[in-house]
């Protein structure tokens, strides 16, 4: 099958290399900076019996931390097939694979073939979306409960360094999926759906933001 010239090669960004590098730092350091604001976030939420839909969920930081902290289910979808690979493998080797499942590929493309979940998670993922309304929409329409996003501040500056990276990619027939989206039109999109925030911690270049479902899904 013939690769879409517009869809960036996940693949190849996001190598086994990458993931190698990524689980010994897990392994090592656990989960660190906004992964870890995020979790903590969730777990003072409520986390035991909950099933988890963790989107775009690299070496399996968030899966297998909430697996450990008591959720019942995990589903791990990702366009990284070496990624996922790697969090398959973090799963078993802690003796959840029997509660977690894993799909290779864009979540908006096989979001209707995946359960809602009362936990729901895009850590640094929008970024990696061109087209972050419907990533949003479709992840906000499988969360039941909680909905939590990592994803860069809006600023001029990380604009323009993005913008320069990505002429410099293109110059060498590479492209950089990461986008810079209006923070302001992300969250009004999340809130109309019937969610709010519930924590929310912002920094120099990243965000992270914790909503709770406040509208009965349809």
């Amino acid at each position: 099958m013939t690769r879409d010239c517009c869809r960036p090669d996940y693949d190849a960004v996001f190598n086994h290399r990458a993931a190698a590098r990524e689980l010994a730092a897990y392994r090592r350091d656990g989960a660190t900076g906004t992964t870890r604001r995020l979790l903590e976030a969730i777990r003072e939420s409520g986390v035991t019996g909950a099933r988890v839909l963790d989107i775009g969920g690299g070496v399996g930081v968030i899966g297998a931390e909430l697996l450990g902290a008591g959720a019942s289910h995990l589903t791990d979808v990702d366009a990284s097939q070496p990624y996922l690979d790697v969090a398959r493998s973090e799963i078993e080797r802690r003796g959840y694979a029997e509660r977690a499942a894993f799909l290779h590929g864009d979540f908006v493309e096989l979001a209707d073939e995946v359960e809602p979940a009362e936990i729901v998670t895009l850590d640094r993922v929008i970024c990696c979306y061109a087209g972050w309304t419907s990533l949003v929409d479709r992840s906000l329409g499988r969360a039941r409960v909680l909905y939590g996003l990592v994803y860069p501040r809006d600023r001029w500056w990380l604009r323009l360094s993005v913008a320069t990276i990505r002429a410099v990619g293109r110059l060498f027939g590479q492209a950089l999926p990461f986008h810079v989206h209006p923070e302001q039109a992300v969250d009004a999109r999340i809130r109309a759906a019937g969610f709010e925030p519930i924590f929310a911690r912002r920094g120099l270049m990243w965000q992270t933001i914790l909503y709770r479902r406040t509208i009965a899904q349809p």
